[in-house]
């Protein structure tokens, strides 16, 4: 498929799942916190650099685009690991090469266990054919997204980990809620309970979860069991209302996905002018994309001056029509940096906030400079896209130092 055919397609910008196919045979699976980004980012001129050959190769075959939109990242996660399994595209196994996929699974134990585990010891435990599994779901390509999915799901269907339930860490999890009180005949129903919403969940049932939750509320409530029906009260709204931001990098905490929402953030590194790069690091209203990351090499400044270079920067980021707008600016600095962005926003006509995020001298926020019923409302997203932006500069001023040194 050329980029000039995919352009005519309009995907939406949600999270969910896209298949590449070659006329009715699925090539490729893969998840999105935003569906038109993220299948972008494989029809630009630059993919034999950034993906190498196999991806295009791929590209090259696809004739179509579908997708599945989902209410939430985290349940395009777990979507894309149940497709995987009945699918197997034939891309998604080359994309692995020999490395292990991961697993959830739920043991088969008077206090069931979920945990995750590799394919290799996976097919140790099938081997023997024994019954101490109870489910096993997957594959997921990325164990960082899964042990974050599990730390979201977790929050709402409490549950005993791979080492939770030993004597000296299960008071510890207690105090944090993330394990059952107590483990009495009554309690352990209760739990069993959770392992079986946990169950539907990474089945992608979702909906249906939601009508057994409503269902077995009215009948707690019913039997004047008030306290657990408010339970699956609590419950029934974490799901409707999934905040999955930490399911990509950086302790996001707050926020579920917020449609057509795009926050960008700038910083500038170098060593005292040497080696000067500019970045942008694009945050979704989900998650942060690495496919969405920009690099700018410094071209008009020869010394150390920064807000020159940011300048630079956002004036070039500007001239990309086909860049969406973002609804915040974030930038690494103080009053000097926020007003130089103002001023290119304002050469070109538009209307952005701008936030500062000045730092303490252990490179610690210290303040946040802007609207403040943005920097309250967006607080930890600045601070945590900024840090962002901070590590991708240093990544890139080092790689162009070892580059330079090596010429």
């Amino acid at each position: 498929m050329t980029q000039e055919e995919y352009k005519k397609i309009e995907l939406p910008k949600k999270p969910g799942v896209y298949f590449f196919k070659k006329d009715e045979e699925i090539l490729y699976i893969g998840k999105a916190t935003n569906l038109a980004h993220r299948t972008s980012s494989y029809f630009q001129k630059n993919l034999m650099e950034t993906r190498g050959p196999l991806i295009v190769k791929m590209v090259e075959e696809i004739n179509t685009v579908e997708w599945t939109e989902t209410d939430s990242a985290l349940e395009a996660l777990i979507l894309e690991s149940y497709l995987i399994k009945q699918h197997q595209p034939a891309y998604n196994t080359r994309e692995k090469d020999n490395r292990s996929y991961n697993y959830v699974v739920i043991t088969n134990e008077l206090a069931p266990r979920v945990f995750t585990m590799r394919q290799r010891a996976l097919r140790i435990i099938e081997g023997k054919q024994d019954d101490s599994l109870l489910h096993v779901f997957g594959p997921f390509p990325d164990m960082d997204q899964l042990k974050t999915a599990l730390r979201i799901i977790r929050k709402i269907f409490p549950f005993h980990g791979k080492k939770t339930i030993h004597r000296n860490n299960i008071e510890f999890y207690r105090q944090l809620g993330l394990v059952p009180g107590s483990m009495d005949d009554e309690a352990r129903d209760v739990y069993m309970e959770n392992i079986n919403y946990i169950a539907m969940f990474f089945k992608g049932k979702k909906q249906s979860l939601i009508k057994k939750l409503e269902k077995d509320m009215m009948k707690y409530a019913k039997n004047l069991e008030f306290e657990r029906a408010n339970v699956l009260k609590k419950q029934i709204y974490a799901l409707n209302h999934i905040r999955d931001m930490a399911l990509l990098k950086h302790n996001f905490e707050s926020s579920g996905y917020v449609t057509n929402f795009r926050m960008e953030a700038y910083d500038i590194a170098h060593i005292q002018g040497d080696a000067m790069v500019g970045v942008m690091v694009v945050y979704s209203g989900a998650s942060i994309d690495n496919s969405e990351h920009r690099v700018f090499n410094i071209n008009s400044v020869d010394r150390a001056n920064d807000t020159a270079a940011l300048y630079e920067v956002i004036t070039r980021r500007l001239k990309h029509s086909e860049w969406p707008y973002p609804q915040i600016i974030v930038v690494d600095g103080a009053i000097a940096q926020k007003r130089v962005i103002e001023k290119a926003l304002r050469e070109k006509n538009l209307s952005i906030p701008v936030m500062a995020v000045v730092k303490d001298d252990r490179h610690k926020a210290r303040e946040i400079l802007g609207q403040k019923k943005i920097s309250e409302k967006y607080h930890k997203e600045i601070v945590a896209i900024n840090v962002e932006s901070h590590r991708f500069a240093l990544k890139q001023h080092t790689k162009k130092r070892e580059k330079q040194f090596l010429s």
